[in-house]
């Protein structure tokens, strides 16, 4: 994980993606920060239905978590989904509203 925040800092994404799957295929944690993360690198890296698989994925972990849905809208607008991102971003303001108690 360690190795992946420094890749991740330093923009080698691809270094990241990496280090964060090594990470999430030993298992002994699941966090969503790592697949937020890994989600930014595949989007930095032009790898779109990664990054939103990766945003799934920390949405399932972290149902609450507006990141997560804010992520999953910038993978589905890198892939020409712009209504569903438009939900995603909808579904994401409603959550952190909740959290913050408006």
């Amino acid at each position: 994980k360690k190795k992946g925040d420094t890749a991740f800092r330093q923009k080698d994404f691809s270094m990241a993606i990496d280090c964060y799957s090594q990470f999430i295929d030993v298992g002994t944690m699941v966090s969503p920060t790592i697949y937020a993360r890994r989600c930014l690198s595949y989007l930095m890296n032009d790898m779109p239905q990664q990054a939103l698989d990766d945003a799934v994925q920390a949405l399932a972990i972290f149902p609450t978590w507006p990141t997560a849905f804010y992520l999953q809208a910038a993978a589905l607008f890198s892939l020409g989904k712009e209504n569903e991102a438009r939900e995603a971003l909808k579904d994401g303001s409603a959550v952190e509203a909740r959290s913050k108690g408006h």
